[in-house]
């Protein structure tokens, strides 16, 4: 290797000795302010754009208010009789849409902000609306009561509702950033926004757009529920009214459509038209006085709880009985009470069975019982189904007695079945309701018992759970001269709100306790309750035997 010259390293090493200094400062400032050597790199980096930031922290901050809400921001608030959930959710144009399920919903035009108010009414508090009917005189305050729920409800929302943009928006923002700062930062501008729109619904609030609700669902087709609350009692007729033409336009459509070569009622068949569980559904009044003149009906035939309550504050209720058009024989029910029992004996037309006394009433002679229980509150007091059966035995023991005159009965109503079982080889058909469904068997003696299911579509019930009862009554073909059952047509209507009928006709096997053939006239069909063929028409259903229709059929 050649060797430097001490000359040329002396030279280099003065060249050198200035820059040492500048490098070892260079080094120890980017030690000290990393900043500084943040800012270097940028140069050499793209920079980030505030408005990109600002965006993402509004996203955060919008997405993370609404997952608070949808998780803690309803509040459950009794609003009157109904139990309801008051929710706030994001919306471009505000408002209020209230969700009475299964019918549909009603929307007002209450505000304009970015936050919409949707109360959904879960279901009638069965103890609350019992209240108001055992004391009719808190209707008059009803209406200050609502309002007093609503604004303590809308009280509590909006505080639930800031503490959950406020977690939810910081929460959020948190998981995103990683850092407290800009976690904090998006809960107060969550808590900024919330406030701004709420009061910018206040500025706006309009308390007139409840007289000009949009409906949607099954609300849209129900008159009853249209215009405001002063007009409801007045709508309601509209709809029952409704109802009534549904029943003729299907039973029209019905005999046009069904072939019966089996049974074919002539005029001298006796109809009979039974009813039950009617439980203070004033539709019902309409729904069977379109019945009786259809289907011409001789006798009504009610097997008790027409009441909810038996007081003496509901009598009124039962007024229409007189302009039904046909004799109305009746037992009293678990909610029927004494009083209930005494007024309908001083109604025209009204033939009141107790203590298994008989009654011939338009051709037919009919014997009941009336039950022994009076629980309104739908208790179950202990011995309760013993002392049905009990009454049962009662009543069977009246039939055995009438049949030794030579005066026997043909019907037997009861309102339980459990108390109706007990007549089994006494009297060919019995009639019985309570338990708000339709059923037919015969019995181990020979005895038809026929269960109605509810003509009230279960009353203030209706709306307890998901779906709404539906409306059901049956009208009963007896021969005139051995006076033995010789078909029934099942008659089931949608029930509250709901536009849909069917009818369906059913064949006896036997007429009488312990008689294999069928009477003159009928020839059933091989496994006993033949269901009529569906015919050509539109709303024929196959082999179910129906007439259905849905919505209602234009009028006659």
């Amino acid at each position: 290797m050649a060797r430097v010259p001490a000359a040329a390293l002396h030279a280099l090493a003065e060249v050198m000795n200035p820059i040492r200094p500048l490098r070892n400062a260079s080094r120890t400032l980017t030690h000290r302010h990393p900043a500084r050597r943040a800012s270097t790199a940028a140069g050499l980096t793209p920079r980030s754009r505030p408005w990109t930031r600002a965006a993402g922290l509004v996203a955060v901050v919008l997405l993370g208010a609404w997952l608070g809400l949808l998780v803690v921001g309803d509040v459950r608030v009794p609003v009157g009789p109904m139990n309801t959930t008051m929710t706030l959710r994001p919306s471009v144009a505000g408002g209020t849409k209230i969700n009475v399920s299964p019918l549909g919903a009603l929307q007002l035009d209450s505000h304009v902000a970015p936050v919409r108010l949707d109360v959904n009414v879960d279901q009638l508090d069965p103890d609350r609306a019992q209240a108001l009917v055992d004391h009719p005189e808190r209707l008059s305050g009803l209406q200050d009561e609502v309002a007093q729920d609503v604004g303590r409800g809308t009280l509590d929302l909006a505080v639930r509702s800031c503490a959950a943009v406020v977690t939810g928006a910081t929460a959020l923002g948190l998981a995103v950033y990683r850092r407290p700062r800009p976690a904090l930062a998006a809960g107060g501008l969550a808590l900024t926004l919330l406030v701004a729109s709420g009061g910018t619904a206040y500025a706006t609030w309009n308390p007139d757009s409840v007289l000009e609700p949009r409906f949607s669902g099954l609300l849209s087709s129900a008159p009853s529920l249209v215009g405001n609350a002063r007009s409801i009692v007045t709508e309601f007729d509209v709809y029952q009214k409704e109802l009534a033409r549904l029943v003729t336009n299907v039973t029209k459509l019905y005999d046009a459509t069904s072939t019966l070569p089996a049974y074919q009622p002539d005029p001298t068949t006796l109809r009979v038209l039974h009813v039950s569980d009617i439980h203070l559904n004033p539709a019902s009044w309409k729904i069977i006085a379109s019945l009786v003149e259809q289907y011409k009906v001789n006798v009504i035939v009610d097997s008790g709880d027409t009441m909810d309550h038996g007081t003496a504050a509901e009598n009124g209720f039962l007024d229409p009985i007189e302009d039904l058009g046909a004799p109305y024989v009746w037992v009293r029910g678990n909610h029927d009470s004494r009083v209930t029992q005494e007024y309908l004996k001083n109604l025209k037309n009204v033939h009141v069975l107790d203590d298994g006394r008989a009654r011939t009433v338009a051709g037919l002679r009919f014997a009941g019982i009336g039950d022994p229980q009076f629980t309104p509150d739908r208790s179950k007091p202990e011995g309760a189904e013993a002392s049905q059966e009990l009454a049962g035995a009662r009543l069977a023991s009246a039939l055995r007695d009438q049949r030794a005159a030579g005066t026997p009965v043909d019907v037997a109503v009861a309102h339980e079945p459990s108390a109706a079982r007990e007549v089994d080889g006494e009297v060919p058909l019995v009639l019985a309701g309570h338990v708000h469904r339709e059923d037919m068997e015969v019995m181990k003696y020979g005895t038809r018992l026929r269960i109605e299911g509810s003509t009230g579509g279960s009353g203030l019930r209706a709306v307890e759970g998901e779906y709404p009862d539906p409306i059901q009554a049956s009208i009963l073909y007896f021969d005139r001269g051995s006076r033995r059952l010789q078909a029934w047509d099942e008659i089931k209507l949608g029930g509250l709100g709901l536009s849909t009928a069917e009818v369906s006709r059913h064949l006896p096997k036997e007429n009488q306790p312990g008689a294999t053939p069928s009477p003159t006239g009928t020839s059933p069909s091989p496994t006993g309750t033949g269901r009529s063929p569906a015919g050509t028409g539109p709303a024929g259903r196959g082999s179910a035997g129906a007439a259905s229709t849905s919505p209602s059929p234009s009028p006659p």
